[in-house]
Formats: structure tokens, sequence, C-alpha cells
């Protein structure tokens, strides 16, 4: 496709449009009821279950690229751009200076929902166990927001004052870090014992959950180690992590089965070997990913687990209810 590359176009197609308008509209966004949402420009036009329509003119589609084209009437070039933020896109300059005043914005946590129906639902429903789930709420880590209704991921300084929060949607594939967060403080879940030398490194809090959840379903002490999330693979947040808990020196790098995954690891060691303190403190750093065989992140390896799991239990029923049937 000329002016564009396949690339541009698989990234733009990974947009749903909910997630979208969150992040570029949310002015548009209004909920209908339930997981339903419409665009206030066009009531008939409504999202649900990751598809729209727009009912009144008989049209319709997955992806926000569809509804560039269908609605907005923009090219397909431009549309590509737009989703990708590249240069020549119709909304580049306002999505570049979107991006220069979060800079200048102070941080500051959105409203928490008094009801986390949607965030613990979503979470269950990723394999992540209600117990740990439970302990984030109650250190503060984690919450719902009032808006949208998105589960928020707090990550905090030593002095327990909240520096970064990091939102995923309930619904669709929404991302994205609060304005004004500092990268340096990611989502963490403390050991039992504060004093644990003992640390789980992921890319993301629900793969970081889902390490605590593998852990402990397989029956193993969970609450020795620390849990961190990056907020990606660089490792600014790790860094900054250990020079606050001095107390830490094995270190499981978990983070995902990809090229950015692998490559990350050996800049996280790299940083750790170029830090004069951490090099002389840190007695034992393991390259853990997840296997290639059972999904590229540790949330696919907890539900792959999680489906094994359920089928087990499906055929266990199965024969309890043949034995029954025979003994009566």
């Amino acid at each position: 496709m000329p002016g564009v590359t396949k690339e541009q176009i698989e990234r733009a197609k990974e947009w749903d449009l909910l997630s979208y308008l969150q992040t570029y509209e949310p002015h548009e966004v209004k909920r209908c009821g339930g997981a339903e949402y419409r665009t206030v420009t066009h009531d008939s036009l409504k999202i649900s279950n990751g598809k729209w329509h727009w009912h009144s003119r008989g049209i319709g589609g997955r992806t926000a690229l569809d509804y560039l084209i269908k609605v907005k009437g923009m090219g397909f070039v431009a549309a590509v751009e737009t989703l990708c933020g590249e240069p020549g896109a119709i909304v580049v300059g306002a999505f570049k200076r979107r991006q220069e005043e979060n800079i200048q914005k102070l941080f500051s946590l959105p409203e928490k929902n008094r009801c986390g129906r949607a965030m613990v639902s979503y979470l269950q429903g990723r394999g992540i166990d209600a117990d740990i789930i439970s302990q984030c709420i109650g250190n503060g880590s984690l919450y719902e927001s009032r808006k949208y209704h998105n589960c928020v991921f707090v990550g905090s300084d030593p002095a327990g004052k909240a520096r970064y929060a990091f939102l995923r949607g309930t619904y669709g594939q929404f991302k994205k870090d609060v304005d004004g967060s500092d990268k340096q403080y990611g989502f963490y879940l403390p050991a039992a014992d504060r004093g644990s030398p003992f640390l789980a490194v992921a890319e993301s809090p629900v793969d970081a959950l889902s390490i605590a959840t593998i852990l402990k379903r397989q029956g193993e002490d969970w609450q020795r180690n620390h849990y961190l999330a990056l907020g990606g693979t660089a490792p600014r947040a790790l860094i900054r992590f250990l020079h606050d808990h001095p107390a830490v020196t094995c270190i499981s790098l978990c983070l995902d089965n990809d090229k950015a995954g692998l490559v990350g690891m050996g800049k996280i060691r790299e940083a750790i070997r170029q830090d004069p303190v951490l090099w002389g403190r840190i007695q034992k750093i393991v390259d853990n990913p997840p296997p290639v065989s059972c999904g590229k992140d540790y949330n696919e390896l907890l539900q792959g687990q999680e489906a094994i799991r359920a089928g087990s239990r499906q055929q266990a029923k199965k024969q309890g209810q043949r034995h029954k049937g025979i003994e009566m």
C-alpha cells in the first residue's frame, strides 16, 4: 500500500474503536448501560463486544481503522497514519500537542469508584487469584476508576506516595499510563517479609499478578517474593526499586518470551552491571521468560493452565454423573 508499510497497517488494526475514542476523543464516549457504549455525535452508533455498528446508516466494523474510514471519511493512508501517530496524519499535530501537554501536567490519580466489580471481574477473568486481587486492593496499589471503570495499577515511592499509575481497560484493549506518571516507580506487590531478598520482575501488572497466582496454585510460598511491573521492558523502574530495597539480592526476570522481552532482559543485566552499587550487591539474576510453547507472557501461561484445570473439572463432573447413574 503506497504511503504506509505492512507493519503500520497491522499496528493500526490493533486499535479497537472504544480504546481509540477513550484515548483521543473521550468526550465522544457515552455509556448506554452494561458494556455498551455510543458516540455523542452519532447516538445510533453503538459499540459492544469489540464491534461497532452505526444503525441509522447500516454500516459497522471491528476496528478504529474501519471507523475513521467509514464514519470520519478519511483515506486509508491517512487513517493508518493517524492510528500509528506518524507524520502526515490528520491529527498528528493534536497528537504531538497532547504529548507536550502531558509532560507539563502534574500527576494525579483518577477518581476511585466505590465499587470495583468491573475490575475484579476482569482480573478474575484473566485468571488472577481473588485473594491476590484483594491484597492489592487492601494495600492501595489497585482500584477501579469511577470514569470508564478502568483497572488502576499504582506505583508508589518508599514513603507511600503515589508517583505512577497504569490504566488497563476492563473492556477492549485500552492501556495507558496516567499523565505525569514517573516511570521510575512501577506497580509493586510486596513480599510478606518486606526484607525478602527475592524479586520477580514482569513487564505488566497483570503478568506480575499472574506469576504470583501460578506460584500460589502450585502450592509454593508465593509470598516470599516481591513482584514488580516495569511498565514495559526498560530497566529504569527496576534500578530505582533495587536502590530503594537494599535487601533484594536475587532477581528473576520474567519478561515476555518475544524479541522485545528477550532484548529487554539483556539490557536490564547491562544496566545492573554498570551500577557499581548494585553490581556489588546482586547475587543472582535469572532469565525466566515463560516457556515458548505456553504463550508469550505469564498471563497467557496462566490462562492456559486455567483452561486445562477447567477441562479436568468438567471431565470429573461427567464421570461423577455417570457413576451416579449406574448406582441408581
